[in-house]
């Protein structure tokens, strides 16, 4: 054999080996061997603990910039530039996660939270901790739940996010560019330190608890809508009130309603927590107007847990918020937009807060905590992860390890998916549109929420994980022709694991909160 094509072929040995040895390390499993199926139930109510904390998790000494067209993405040859606080003559920016790559943060609207709670019953202690980020994905997730529980006797840690648009980027695809990680790794730790200082002050605060409940319909449904047939939206307020039991001040409140925290919108460069800042603010400290006390603070730690947002939830651009004591109507972007959509959410909460609600100082926690087995057929998100955008592995060729938890406390019970669920899953509606991909009949049925037990139903999403937007298989639709009459392909599917991610979580809800029961 000629020497040329002996060279030729061991170069091309040499490069498959290659490619297949990087695929093979950037596919591998970031926690192998790891898999949950927690059952916790405690028969015998117990006298209630609980105890709430906050950490600062915003970014600090990041590269600012000027953005001098206005169109939020850093272009150098525009005119663009950057303040090098650091002076070593690069550009260190946050990356914006949210809409678009290319977004640096120009500076800090308001602070970025880890804000924590943690349940006793006298038997079980569950920890809860809400991030103000986009996203969190599982395998940070087990990272930190590790790491914690090692230095705890809690018997299970929940990590969800809030999924605000203007927060660092904590899952890699919102870089500079399309196969640039945008995850800033000192960030990272910084965020890593913030979530465990938070929940282990949360443990150490916990003190003998009154747990309140409540919840409000339909108020909240003008401040959100949804973007995708069908319309269904998950337009209820969920409040549950913790107060000392000794002395009735409130250690914290969980508020829980479902909508993308991106009212701030695609040209904002400000990191910020967008409208869960003003309502939780105003929870916090009071609703003062016209030199008046219209609502009195709680103090404690307000806690903003997202719901079911996919389909789209949001409060676009042109979507009226009207501020609800001045009556200003605010449809553009900006931060006067958010304030106002706050400053609604929690003068809603207030006045529901004044009606009555159910109590309990002794309850016993149920929990079932299960790690589930997604495909990713998405070939974009796999192209991600092979160039090390995503920071992501299978724990079996194709598939990720992600996590359902369902739990009850007294009259209320919690479901915690790990993406953006679509409403009609979670509240019912899910239809078989013509132009469908499948050309299937409903396959999430029954409607999880109508499952679940108690009278106070809360749904939590991105939780202990982010896999993007999962949606009911019979409304998929990537391909012509299209649903509801379109002339495109809806967005959705493109930011999601693929078509049975529905499925296999619907399927997996229902028998966690079957086993509760």
């Amino acid at each position: 054999m000629k020497t040329w094509i002996k060279v030729t072929l061991t170069s091309l040995v040499l490069i498959i080996v290659l490619v297949v040895g990087y695929g093979a390390y950037q596919f591998r499993d970031r926690h192998p061997g790891y898999s949950i199926d927690l059952f916790l139930e405690n028969q015998t109510p117990g006298s209630l603990q609980a105890g709430f904390a906050k950490v600062d998790i915003s970014p600090v000494g990041f590269d600012t910039w000027e953005d001098t067209n206005g169109d939020a993405r850093f272009q150098k040859a525009e005119g663009d530039r950057f303040h090098d606080l650091n002076q070593n003559g690069k550009f260190d920016p946050i990356w914006v996660a949210g809409f678009h790559q290319n977004k640096p943060a120009s500076g800090i609207n308001d602070p970025l939270w880890a804000r924590s709670m943690v349940l006793e019953d006298g038997k079980y202690k569950l920890g809860l901790c809400i991030i103000d980020m986009i996203g969190f994905g599982n395998d940070e997730v087990l990272t930190l739940r590790k790491r914690i529980l090692e230095k705890t006797d809690l018997n299970h840690l929940i990590i969800a996010s809030t999924h605000v648009h203007s927060s660092p980027d904590m899952m890699g695809m919102w870089g500079p560019g399309p196969f640039t990680r945008g995850v800033n790794r000192e960030y990272q730790q910084l965020v890593f330190e913030g979530i465990e200082k938070s929940v282990l002050t949360a443990l150490e605060n916990s003190r003998p608890a009154k747990i309140k409940f409540a919840v409000n319909e339909s108020d909240a449904l003008p401040l959100v809508g949804d973007s995708r047939k069908p319309i269904v939206l998950d337009a209820a307020i969920r409040l549950m009130q913790v107060c000392d039991r000794e002395t009735d001040e409130t250690l914290g409140i969980l508020l829980n309603w479902g909508n993308h925290p991106e009212t701030l919108w695609s040209k904002n460069t400000l990191i910020s927590s967008d409208f869960p800042h003003y309502w939780r603010h105003y929870m916090e400290d009071g609703i003062f107007h016209d030199n008046e006390i219209i609502h009195k603070g709680l103090g404690g730690v307000a806690i903003f847990m997202n719901g079911a947002l996919g389909g789209l939830m949001t409060t676009r651009p042109g979507d009226a918020i009207v501020h609800p004591y001045t009556e200003k109507i605010h449809t553009e972007a900006g931060v006067e937009k958010i304030e106002a959509q706050g400053l609604a959410l929690a003068k809603i909460s207030f006045e529901t807060l004044k009606l009555e609600m159910d109590s309990i100082t002794e309850g016993s926690l149920s929990l079932r905590a299960k790690t589930v087995a997604l495909p990713m057929t998405n070939k974009l998100f796999r192209l991600a992860a092979f160039v090390g955008v995503f920071d992501r592995g299978f724990i079996k060729w194709g598939q990720v390890r992600s996590e359902v938890n369902a739990w009850t406390l007294g009259p209320a019970s919690f479901i915690h998916i790990p993406g953006e669920l679509y409403p009609e899953i979670a509240n019912g509606g899910v239809e078989s549109p013509e132009g469908a991909d499948f050309g299937i009949g409903p396959v999430e049925v029954p409607a999880i929420r109508g499952q679940m037990p108690g009278k106070y139903r809360f749904f939590s999403g991105m939780a202990n994980d982010m896999i993007g937007y999962i949606i009911p298989k019979s409304q998929w639709d990537e391909e012509s022709p299209f649903t509801y009459g379109r002339d495109s392909a809806p967005y959705g599917e493109v930011n999601s694991l693929g078509p049975e991610t529905a499925p296999i979580l619907h399927r997996e809800a229902l028998q966690l909160l079957e086993d509760l029961k």
